[in-house]
């Protein structure tokens, strides 16, 4: 169900969308508190990973269908 407040409507991510997300923040915090090494990331990209997941995640509330 919409909620639509201010002129916009925000509407719940897919299933799809929101394990994506929470795969790559909890990838993220697991390379900087756990000491995983991902061969992909590199450590010093820890926070971009981050800022993704999150962008992805609010992309899928802000965009209809997503």
């Amino acid at each position: 169900m919409p909620f639509r407040r201010a002129g916009f409507v925000l509407t719940p991510p897919s299933v799809f969308v929101f394990v994506l997300s929470l795969i790559l923040a909890v990838l993220a915090l697991l390379m900087r508190y756990g000491g995983v090494h991902v061969p992909i990331i590199n450590a010093s990209r820890v926070f971009d990973v981050l800022a993704i997941a999150y962008v992805l995640l609010a992309a899928g509330v802000l965009i209809r269908g997503v």
